[in-house]
Order: structure tokens, then C-alpha cells, then sequence
């Protein structure tokens, strides 16, 4: 009977963390990655029987993609299995597969909200104003260390509890109420960061007046001012949003945004 140690979880962690992406490719995605990172333990767990050593890479070799933190649970359960199946448990291969098609998108929504939508931007907010200003310690150093102080302790812990616990286990924390109410504070906490981003680094204004006798009226600050202070860094904003939404291409939004800024430039209606 072959047993899996922590010292065997914690290797195939980290090859998992650090090569989750190496090889990726449109056909296939996480796949190479995902062997790399259970090759030792399956090699382990098949030592003395090649065919089914060859069959379970294989096994992982067809397509996967996951969100590499919070998504490693899904392979912690596959090594969990594998070792079931390995000694002599009746765990077909297709559950294994099955599990890992089934698993890989929910987690994914789940950790991209979490750490791409919410964390990253909140993080870039602390530091990106030091960056600017030059500060190499503050400003990129210290977003690194904060990123991997944050995620990687999240990730270490549900690998662990991915295979001690199993597919039950991460069923429960999906479905955990201390998740979801986490996952709306930090969502709010988000929005309100973005935001604050939005009135500090986007900039337009218009130098528009209105003639009325032997005055004028200063659309900027009589009009648009009154209404709501950054009325139009928030459209352009909301306009960016929009066309992201409509699945344009970032670049083509980047284009619409320099040739529009020109042209309203030109013509003395807005300035940055």
C-alpha cells in the first residue's frame, strides 16, 4: 500500500504554484502544468506498474484551466484519489476526470473575483501612488510581497484541506455562508477602491463656457460641478466599462479612447 506524506503534497504545491502556466497553450490550457505538478506522486503511486503510470498522465494531460490559487483544491482531491485508486480502491478513471471538468469553473469565478477582481486592485491602490512617485520599496516590492503574502497561505491552506477533506470539503466551503458574506464585503470593498482609483488618476475636464451678455457661463464649474464633482472622469469610465462589456478588445478601447480624447481636444471641448 502506497500513502501519500505531506512532504509529497507540499512538493507537488509548489511545482503546481510555480509552473501552474508553464506550457500553456489554446489547446490544452493548465494541462501541462497540472502533470508537472502530480507527476512525482502518480510516479509514486504506479512505481512498479507502467501501463497505469502511462493512462494516469495521460489521465492529466486533457484540458484544464482554474484560477491556480484557490482552484488548486481540485487537484489535492484528484491526488487524493489517485491514491485510492491506486491502492485498489474501485475510483474509475473517469470520476477523476469528471471531477476536475466539473470542479475547474466554479473556482475559478470564485478565485478570479476574489484575487484578480478584488485583492490585486485594492493592493495596486496602496501602492501604485508610491510607484509614481518612485519608491521602489513601497511601490512594486511591497505589492509583490503583499500579493504572495495573501495568496499564497490561501492556497497552501486549501490544497491541504483539498486532500484531507475531499470532495465534500470543498463542496462545504462553496456552499459556506462565512464565504459568501467574505465574498460581498470584499466585492463592496472593491467597488469602493476602483472608485477612489477612478477620481484620482482619471483627469477630464471642459473648458466649454457659455456666452450670456457681458459674462459667461463656465459649463465645468457652474454646471457640471454642481451636479456631481467628477461627473466626467466617471463617464469615461463608465464608457470604458461599457464597451469592455461589449466584448471589444482592450486594445480597440485604448485606440477609441486616445483618437476620442484627440479629437474633443482638438476642438477645445474637453482637456486632461
Amino acid at each position: 500500500m502506497v500513502e501519500i506524506t505531506r512532504k509529497d503534497l507540499n512538493r507537488s504545491f509548489w511545482r503546481w504554484m510555480f509552473f501552474s502556466h508553464s506550457n500553456y497553450n489554446y489547446e490544452r490550457l493548465q494541462s501541462m502544468g497540472v502533470t508537472y505538478a502530480l507527476s512525482p506522486i502518480l510516479k509514486k503511486l504506479y512505481h512498479n506498474k507502467p501501463d497505469e503510470l502511462k493512462e494516469a498522465l495521460q489521465r492529466h494531460l486533457q484540458f484544464f484551466n482554474t484560477e491556480p490559487s484557490f482552484g488548486d483544491p481540485i487537484l489535492s482531491i484528484s491526488i487524493a484519489m489517485e491514491e485510492q485508486k491506486a491502492n485498489g480502491q474501485p475510483i474509475p478513471a473517469e470520476m477523476i476526470e469528471g471531477f476536475k471538468t466539473g470542479m475547474m469553473g466554479p473556482l475559478a469565478g470564485v478565485g478570479d473575483t476574489l484575487f484578480q477582481g478584488i485583492i490585486i486592485p485594492i493592493l495596486l491602490s496602496f501602492t501604485i501612488p508610491f510607484a509614481t512617485e518612485g519608491n521602489i520599496i513601497l511601490g512594486p516590492f511591497a505589492y509583490g510581497v503583499l500579493l504572495l503574502g495573501i495568496m499564497l497561505p490561501i492556497a497552501h491552506w486549501l490544497w491541504m484541506k483539498g486532500y484531507y477533506t475531499g470532495r465534500q470539503g470543498i463542496l462545504e466551503l462553496l456552499h459556506n455562508s462565512l464565504l459568501q458574506k467574505v465574498m460581498m464585503f470584499a466585492q463592496i470593498l472593491g467597488a469602493v477602491v476602483i472608485g477612489a482609483l477612478t477620481a484620482k488618476f482619471v483627469t477630464v475636464s471642459t473648458p466649454l463656457a457659455i456666452p450670456l451678455g457681458r459674462t459667461s457661463l463656465n459649463v465645468q464649474k457652474k454646471v457640471l460641478d454642481e451636479l456631481s464633482l467628477g461627473i466626467l472622469p466617471l463617464a469615461v469610465t463608465l464608457a470604458t466599462y461599457w464597451m469592455l462589456k461589449k466584448k471589444l478588445k482592450p486594445t480597440t478601447v485604448l485606440l477609441i479612447l486616445i483618437v476620442g480624447a484627440a479629437v474633443l481636444g482638438a476642438f477645445g471641448i474637453i482637456k486632461a
